[in-house]
């Protein structure tokens, strides 16, 4: 079973500056304690293509899993890594962040992906945020039964996390 969500934002501030605080989001200092589910991130590859303008970056990030305290306990670890592929095309004003974890492959799958485009009423001012995300627990004999209670949960916190970083944002654009 795979549980999935959709979330549109409108931040009332130009696509430029949008895309500015979604690169410094977690290197700021002030938005550490909102954002403590985000342990680490490495930038492992940084690319801008002559050709296109587009610039590719690889991050990886290490976040606090989700998931009740038996889950950590069967699973042996409470850390996640993650991959964030991330594309930025300034000609055609978009920025599309695709993360995905590849530690505890085994037990869960998660994808995320995050679009920044100027929004359509109000190109110049506005961004709109799209947000998919996608979680399946990998059911395990112990897991089974409980698989469906697991990724609501799991749902639940990503859910949460989302409005803390729409929080962050919103403070690091006023």
């Amino acid at each position: 079973m795979v549980k999935a969500y959709k979330q549109e934002h409108i931040y009332k501030h130009p696509w430029e500056r949008v895309t500015s605080a979604s690169w410094r989001k977690f290197a700021d200092p002030e938005n550490k304690r909102t954002l403590s589910h985000i342990l680490e991130v490495d930038t492992l590859n940084r690319k801008l293509e002559p050709e296109s303008g587009k610039l590719y970056t690889t991050r990886a990030i290490t976040i606090h899993a989700p998931g009740p305290w038996f889950v950590h306990k069967i699973v042996g670890q409470d850390t996640c890594h993650c991959v964030e592929s991330t594309v930025v095309d300034a000609q055609s004003r978009s920025m599309q962040l695709t993360t995905r974890n590849v530690s505890l492959q085994k037990f869960v799958d998660v994808e995320e992906k995050i679009r920044y485009d100027p929004h359509p009423d109000n190109p110049s001012a506005w961004t709109l945020c799209r947000q998919e995300t996608s979680i399946r627990i990998r059911p395990l004999s112990a897991l089974a039964s409980m698989a469906e209670k697991v990724e609501q949960r799991c749902v639940d916190k990503f859910l949460q996390n989302s409005v803390k970083g729409r929080e962050v944002m919103e403070r690091m654009l006023d």
